[in-house]
C-alpha cells in the first residue's frame, strides 16, 4: 500500500496581518512548514501555529527564507553564502525555541520560496542551507525538491532526506517548477490536481507544460496554504488519494 505525507507552509501571517486559513489546513495535512520570522510570522503567530499542530498531531518543520516580508520570500535578494548560512540558522534556532515554550519539537527542515528555488540548481546556496541546518540541529532531516541539488548536496552531507512534489504547482520537463510569473505556473483546479497526483503515484511520472513527462519521486506532496483554493484544494486531495487506498502519513515521526 502507497503511504504518502501531505505538507503545507503555514503560520504565514504577521502581527494582526492573517495569511490563509491554518486551523483548517491543519485539520487536513500531515505536516507543517512553519514560518520562521523571514519571510513571513512572528514569535506569537509561529507559537499559535506550534500549539494548533501539536493539538491536531501534525508534524512541524522549520520553513526558512529569505528575510523579505514585504516580497513574502519570493525574491531573490544578493545575500552572501555567509549571510544565508547566518539568517538560515536564526530562523531556524528562533522556531526550535518557540517549540521549546509550546511543548512540542520540530522535526525537520524545508526552505522556502526564492531561497528554495535557488538551492534546486545552485551548489552554494543549497550548501548554506545544509551548513546552517548541521549547525544548528544536525538531527533535522531535509525535504528537498525532488531531483535537486538540494536532495542530492544534503545526502552526500550525511543528513537526512525526504523529496517532495507540488500539489498546485506546473513542471518543466526538467523537472523544475514553472516560475510564477509565466502562465500556468499555479495549478488551481482541484479535480486537476488530485487525479495528477493519483496518476503520478502510480506511475511515478509528472506531466509537464513544456515536454515529456519527467520521472520524480516522492515521500511528500505540498499544498500551499497561502492560496485563496488552499483549504479545498487540500480536501480534495487527500479524498481522491485514500480512494485509491493510498494512506496519508507523515513522514517523520508517524
Amino acid at each position: 500500500m502507497k503511504v504518502i505525507d501531505l505538507n503545507s507552509d503555514l503560520g504565514e501571517s504577521y502581527g494582526p496581518w492573517t495569511m490563509g486559513d491554518d486551523q483548517a489546513v491543519l485539520g487536513i495535512v500531515t505536516s507543517a512548514n512553519v514560518a520562521c520570522g523571514g519571510h513571513a510570522s512572528d514569535p506569537e503567530t509561529m507559537f499559535k501555529t506550534l500549539t494548533l499542530a501539536k493539538q491536531k498531531g501534525v508534524s512541524v518543520g522549520a520553513h526558512p527564507g529569505y528575510p523579505d516580508r514585504e516580497g513574502f520570500g519570493r525574491r531573490i535578494i544578493p545575500y552572501t553564502l555567509g549571510e544565508i548560512e547566518r539568517f538560515t540558522a536564526g530562523q531556524i534556532g528562533t522556531l526550535l525555541g518557540i517549540a521549546a515554550l509550546a511543548g512540542t519539537r520540530v522535526t525537520y527542515m524545508k526552505p522556502h520560496g526564492a531561497i528554495a528555488n535557488q538551492a534546486m540548481d545552485d551548489e552554494g546556496v543549497a550548501q548554506a542551507l545544509i551548513n546552517a541546518t548541521k549547525a544548528v540541529a544536525p538531527e533535522l532531516p531535509v525535504l528537498a525538491i525532488s531531483g535537486t541539488v538540494l536532495e542530492h548536496l544534503a545526502r552526500k552531507n550525511g543528513l537526512e532526506v525526504y523529496s517532495e512534489i507540488f500539489a498546485d504547482r506546473a513542471y518543466t520537463s526538467k523537472g523544475r517548477l514553472v516560475s510564477r510569473a509565466l502562465d500556468g505556473a499555479m495549478v488551481t483546479d482541484a479535480d486537476f490536481a488530485a487525479q495528477r497526483l493519483v496518476d503520478f503515484l502510480k506511475t511515478g511520472l509528472m506531466p509537464t507544460l513544456d515536454g515529456a513527462p519527467v520521472k520524480l519521486e516522492a515521500h511528500s506532496i505540498c499544498v500551499h496554504g497561502d492560496s485563496a483554493h488552499a483549504v479545498g484544494m487540500a480536501r480534495k486531495v487527500r479524498a481522491a488519494l485514500e480512494g485509491e487506498g493510498v494512506t496519508i502519513r507523515r513522514f517523520v515521526g508517524g
